[in-house]
């Protein structure tokens, strides 16, 4: 959610202010170029040193940045381009008529990017999915399916079924992501038309 958020935000930010999109974009597409697997300790590090207002870091958020890392980026770039979707003539007709820029955003640009978004979102929710699983696995967080993989991976030859059960656990948490963006454009059903493939 959290990555879903700071894409949206971005994106809203990236088509306000066209310098800030020239500075961000370039900055969001190289940030997906890191290592997730060289990133969460470092996250980890970072954050337990962290106290925001008597609340310590706990080692399950480590865990929750990373997810949002990956979640955020197909969010803002899908979000970016749905808002930049609308047709010149439309965005015109809008300033002639005395439109704000948020009045133009709610009533022409967030319709418009509806088919880029829910992709996006999917996308998004994939990547949370996986960042998670790894995250879990770099930080050695106890518990979590990441490390049961890892764990149950000892077992391939005595028990060639067991490794299967954190696998198909993630794969059910991925449907779940996926069921939930697909009961989100169930309701947006008239924004849809000319929905952009992921």
């Amino acid at each position: 959610m959290i990555g879903v958020v700071v894409g949206l935000v971005l994106a809203l930010a990236m088509q306000r202010v066209r310098v800030l999109e020239r500075a961000a974009l370039p900055l969001v597409v190289l940030s997906q170029t890191v290592p997730l697997i060289a990133l969460a300790p470092l996250v980890r590090a970072w954050g337990s040193r962290l106290a925001i207002g008597g609340v310590e870091w706990q080692p399950w958020m480590s865990v929750a940045v990373i997810a949002s890392y990956l979640a955020f980026f197909p969010v803002a770039v899908g979000m970016l381009r749905g808002l930049q979707s609308p047709d010149p003539i439309h965005v015109e007709y809008l300033r002639s008529c005395g439109a704000s820029w948020i009045q133009t955003v709610v009533r022409l640009r967030l319709p418009a990017s509806v088919p880029h978004l829910l992709p996006a979102l999917r996308l998004g929710a994939a990547g949370a999915v996986i960042g998670t699983v790894v995250a879990e696995v770099a930080t050695g967080l106890p518990g979590g399916l990441g490390r049961m993989i890892v764990e149950y991976a000892n077992f391939a030859g005595s028990d060639p079924a067991r490794p299967w059960a954190p696998i198909m656990g993630a794969v059910a948490i991925g449907l779940v992501a996926a069921g939930a963006v697909g009961l989100v454009g169930a309701t947006l059903t008239r924004f849809r038309r000319g929905e952009v493939a992921a």
